[in-house]
């Protein structure tokens, strides 16, 4: 058998340590709590609570708002082999 994903517009952020993107983050994409740790303070890493457990990204790691407002991580490589970009 076999299926094809269906068509959905998503919002997304990438990942970066500055304030513009903190805030995108937060009333974009309503990331509530923001947790970034920087227990190595040269690799700053975003923590999300997904139904999954706590996932992580890194910097440049695009954050997805899925079709039900979950919030996900996505490698770069991965995101530009499954979305095209619209704006």
């Amino acid at each position: 058998m076999r299926a094809q994903k269906k068509p959905v517009v998503i919002e997304y952020e990438v990942f970066q340590d500055t304030v513009t993107c903190f805030n995108a983050l937060q009333d974009k994409l309503r990331l509530d709590p923001l947790r970034v740790s920087y227990h190595d303070p040269d690799h700053p890493i975003l923590k999300i609570e997904t139904l999954e457990g706590t996932m992580t990204a890194n910097i440049g790691d695009y954050i997805i708002k899925g079709v039900r407002g979950e919030l996900y991580p996505c490698k770069p490589d991965i995101f530009k082999q499954t979305y095209d970009l619209l704006d």
